[in-house]
């Protein structure tokens, strides 16, 4: 056990990079200088957040945010530094920053080992602090055990329709390839569309009856608009449940522009950012 306070100062040697493969995020793209990643704090499709190796800092282009290891992991917490230590503080061994000295040759790639119904303590109780009882999320997501380098790691998984999944914990957001959007169908002539994971459990959590009653689409990122754009016509009503930030509010726009059987429901949730964030909020 550490008997020693850690520091901003030695927090901030901490290896971005190698702090990122503990929290099951690893590189799409690496050079001698840069690591690129799907960013840790938002879902897409293309690696735009970048860490510098020589300088042991990290910048999320989709947000126009950077900084050091304790800046991300307030943003990952939504924290203060002073939470944000004493999170990094939990591990008994830091993987301390050193200058690279040379490009891997291979990457690596995250392989599947199990998947199972959700049973982990972990995994239960952060379903608990989301707000989303385990039977709900059981119907949708499984328990997935993968493996990096020989390392195992656990998630709650939402599978897409390419085979890929979408993962999620108490401390990231992360995907494996390929990557798309999940349809769930239950012969409905409505549509339901949905951001993310937690956004279609948190819609399922509060509308069970709508959820069970309507096909289902989770886009897994804004990125696939554009791909599910062909499936619209083939329902008489589509309704949209889409985040209240500037990107949904432009996805919202575009899908309305184009077709006259499409309801932004976004209003139902307009105090708060997400589906998740309401059903938070809900005593």
């Amino acid at each position: 056990m550490k008997t020693e306070k850690l520091s901003c100062e030695k927090a901030r040697d901490i290896c971005i990079v190698k702090y990122l493969a503990k929290l099951g995020h690893f590189p799409s793209r690496t050079s001698e200088g840069e690591a690129w990643f799907l960013s840790p704090l938002r879902s897409e499709t293309k690696a735009s957040f970048k860490v510098s190796k020589t300088l042991n800092r990290w910048y999320d282009f989709g947000i126009g945010k950077g900084g050091s290891l304790i800046d991300l992991i307030c943003h990952i917490q939504n924290c203060e530094v002073k939470e944000a230590l004493l999170f990094l503080e939990q591990d008994i061994i830091y993987p301390i920053y050193s200058p690279p000295r040379k490009q891997q040759s291979k990457k690596a790639k995250i392989q599947i080992t199990r998947v199972e119904p959700i049973d982990h303590p972990a995994l239960l109780y952060y379903l608990k602090s989301r707000k989303i009882p385990i039977n709900i999320a059981r119907l949708y997501c499984y328990q997935v055990w993968y493996e990096w380098k020989n390392k195992p790691y656990y998630a709650i998984g939402l599978k897409n329709n390419s085979g890929g999944w979408e993962f999620r914990n108490k401390y990231f957001k992360n995907s494996s390839s390929p990557k798309t959007y999940t349809v769930i169908r239950n012969d409905s002539e409505q549509l339901v569309i949905t951001e993310g994971m937690f956004d279609f459990l948190s819609l399922a959590t509060m509308d069970e009856e709508l959820v069970r009653n309507s096909d289902n689409i989770i886009l897994n990122s804004l990125a696939f608009v554009d791909r599910i754009e062909p499936l619209i016509p083939k329902y008489d009503s589509v309704l949209l449940y889409l985040d209240n930030d500037s990107a949904g509010k432009k996805a919202a726009a575009k899908f309305l522009s184009l077709y006259d059987h499409i309801t932004d429901c976004s209003y139902t949730y307009k105090d708060h950012v997400d589906l998740n964030e309401n059903l938070m909020k809900i005593e």
